[in-house]
């Protein structure tokens, strides 16, 4: 059981190492990419509805009854047949027709479009606030693997003690000054050593596991030892940079461009009590003999759309989407709110971490210094295998605190920098 784990088939060796893994990996990344251009895509559906639409259509009809009668697709009416040029429309009669609409004021398109610009700066945001999660969530996963992996080796080198400890009572009962009960101690030392240890193992087997399902693999993924772990938060700062203000920071910018989303989006449906105008063009042309063929029509029309009753269907819209609005206000204000304490406590994490691996040190260095007091003690007969157990006991909680209160102060400074910055790879 003093052998150490066994390393995990992969291991990370650098910071951008693991970046660039999660960055090629993530399914989440993927869905917030994913997002953008769907949003992209609403915001071109808005646009086509202001600019220019031409069609072309081309059709080919015949009377089955009358097949010399020339008649146009779909209306099945007949075409006349002197055009005053000489030429005839053909039987069968080939058709085409170009179409062109222009909208010229339309507010409620106008206001989707906006809805649309609105919702693509959201669909941004929520991707550099997605980068920034998993750039904080990969940190914490790193930290939590290399502290499993500090702790599995206190907890070797704790049942290495123990071990010792009771080989040092084994000898001194065979000399007679020490009994049964001394002995039956420190063998349960080395017994509850041996939890402690196989408990750590399964910790830090756990660990790799979630780096390895963080990083998109199916598989437990390891730290190597080579990993700069001291410089990682220097290292976080290549690929996320500081924001000026809370208000700044992409999950805030987000639910802030919703917001202005809904709001566009039910200014879009009230405007659609508003009325419509727009120009229309349409070519319409024939063949004929002798061929190819000819104009036959071209007209160019204003049209005015007033709307009059939609048996309340835009009422009821109007109202959906004021629902909608009062919806994403509430999350603004909530995200914002959590945002704050977020950014407090992280600024206060550090503080009290720097405080708690001060007091873990100054009771590593007190525990170890009763724990060679205590055995120099039981060597000469002064203290019994009580006191000797209980020392060691504490001298490995002790050093197992100071490992993971380093460890800590790491993680707060980390939180502390990335509740306040924007990440953009």
């Amino acid at each position: 059981m003093l052998a150490p784990v066994p390393p995990a088939p992969r291991q990370v060796e650098r910071w951008e190492e693991a970046l660039g893994l999660l960055r090629e990996r993530s399914t989440d990344l993927e869905s917030a990419q994913a997002g953008v251009e769907r949003a992209e895509g609403r915001w071109r559906q808005a646009l086509s509805s202001l600019l220019p639409n031409a069609r072309f259509s081309a059709s080919v009809a015949i009377d089955a009854l009358h097949p010399d009668t020339p008649v146009l697709a779909g209306s099945g009416s007949q075409v006349g047949g002197g055009t005053g040029t000489g030429r005839q429309p053909t039987a069968p009669l080939g058709a085409g027709t170009v179409s062109l609409t222009q909208s010229v004021v339309d507010v409620s398109a106008w206001r989707g479009l906006s809805s649309a610009e609105a919702s693509q700066r959201g669909a941004e945001a929520s991707l550099q606030d997605v980068q920034r999660r998993l750039t904080l969530g990969l940190s914490r996963t790193l930290v939590a693997v290399v502290a499993a992996e500090r702790a599995a080796e206190l907890n070797r080198l704790g049942l290495r003690q123990a071990l010792e400890r009771a080989a040092l009572v084994q000898r001194t009962l065979e000399l007679g000054a020490a009994t049964q009960l001394d002995l039956a101690r420190t063998r349960q030392d080395v017994e509850v050593a041996r939890q402690s240890l196989i408990s750590g193992d399964e910790q830090l087997r756990r660990a790799r596991e979630a780096l390895g399902l963080a990083l998109g693999f199916v598989h437990a993924v390891g730290v190597s030892p080579n990993f700069q772990f001291q410089g990682l938060v220097a290292q976080t700062q290549t690929s996320c940079a500081p924001l000026k203000s809370v208000d700044e920071r992409p999950d805030l910018v987000a639910a802030n461009a919703q917001l202005e989303s809904s709001r566009d989006s039910r200014r879009q449906a009230a405007a659609g009590y508003l009325p419509t105008l727009g120009i229309t063009s349409n070519l319409f042309a024939l063949t004929t003999e002798p061929g190819p063929g000819r104009v036959s029509t071209w007209n160019i029309a204003a049209v005015l759309s007033v709307p009059i009753w939609e048996g309340g269907l835009r009422g009821g819209l109007v109202r959906e989407r004021t629902g909608v609005e009062r919806q994403a206000a509430a999350t603004l204000e909530r995200s914002r709110r959590d945002a704050e304490f977020e950014v407090a406590r992280a600024r206060r994490g550090v503080e009290v971490a720097e405080a708690l691996v001060k007091t873990a040190a100054e009771g590593r260095a007190l525990a170890e210094q009763t724990d060679q007091l205590t055995r120099r003690s039981f060597e000469i007969g002064r203290s019994g295998s009580l006191e000797l157990v209980q020392s060691a006991a504490a001298l490995r909680q002790a050093e197992l605190a100071l490992a993971l209160r380093e460890f800590e102060l790491v993680q707060a400074r980390l939180d502390a920098f990335l509740t306040e910055a924007r990440c953009d790879w």
